[in-house]
């Protein structure tokens, strides 16, 4: 990570994360979302309280990518030049992500506390559109699950238009989740750990934000890649 990300640092976390509110223009936002929402409906597969889109594919029974480019938006502007210019994915084995989960969250639509496991490289970048939602993190019961009704020990807002980026033991020792509602509240300074980074902290004073549909794409370096030929090979690195 380069010095200029060292400022979206969120301090209050106990591993590495960082938030940038205007990670891109309402411009290439709009640009993203017709991308998306014009995509064909195969596209797109419907879990029970959301659904998706999974660039360039959805990983093999091995937990493995078949090696294939992203699509030119889903690159620039967000890999090329932002991330390459911040230095996130420099370390990964690939040198960028391969592959990206682009999540429709209406709302009253969540997802339960997981996590995302080792067939990733240990760095999630995420991009928001479309409106602004709460990430919760968990700790860890012994079985690797959210402590029954526990509370979230920590929560994340993302501004539509932002980049979070959690890594290390963020990724590898919390569980993350959205909860399931229409409203998020008990925003303030107390409870929002990035909430010194954020671009409208005035319009969350008081409390809480109705939820609107949010998109985001969860950017993500897949370890093992399959070459298909003759043959199937794996390349672990770039």
């Amino acid at each position: 990570m380069t010095r200029d990300l060292e400022a979206a640092r969120i301090k209050p976390l106990p591993g590495d994360a960082f938030y940038i509110a205007d990670f891109i223009s309402e411009e290439e936002e709009e640009i993203l979302l017709q991308k998306i929402t014009t995509a064909p409906l195969p596209r797109w597969t419907h879990l029970s309280h959301r659904r998706l889109q999974t660039w360039p594919s959805a990983l093999t029974k091995s937990n493995a990518l078949l090696s294939s480019p992203l699509p030119s938006w889903l690159v620039s502007p967000i890999i090329t030049p932002r991330f390459d210019s911040l230095g996130i994915f420099a370390d990964a084995p690939h040198g960028a992500p391969n592959h990206v989960l682009v999540n429709e969250y209406c709302p009253g639509q969540g997802i339960m506390p997981h996590e995302d496991g080792p067939a990733y490289y240990p760095l999630v970048a995420t991009v928001s559109l479309g409106a602004p939602i709460v990430l919760d993190l968990y700790e860890k019961s012994g079985n690797g699950e959210a402590n029954g009704n526990a509370p979230p020990r920590y929560r994340i807002l993302q501004e539509r238009r932002s980049l979070l980026v959690t890594s290390k033991s963020i990724y590898t020792d919390l569980l993350h989740g959205i909860a399931d509602t229409a409203k998020d509240k008990g925003l303030g300074s107390e409870s929002i750990c990035n909430w010194d980074l954020l671009r409208e902290r005035d319009r969350y004073e008081c409390g809480w934000l109705d939820r609107e549909t949010r998109i985001s794409l969860t950017y993500r370096d897949v370890l093992k890649v399959a070459k298909m030929g003759n043959t199937t090979k794996f390349l672990a690195g770039r």
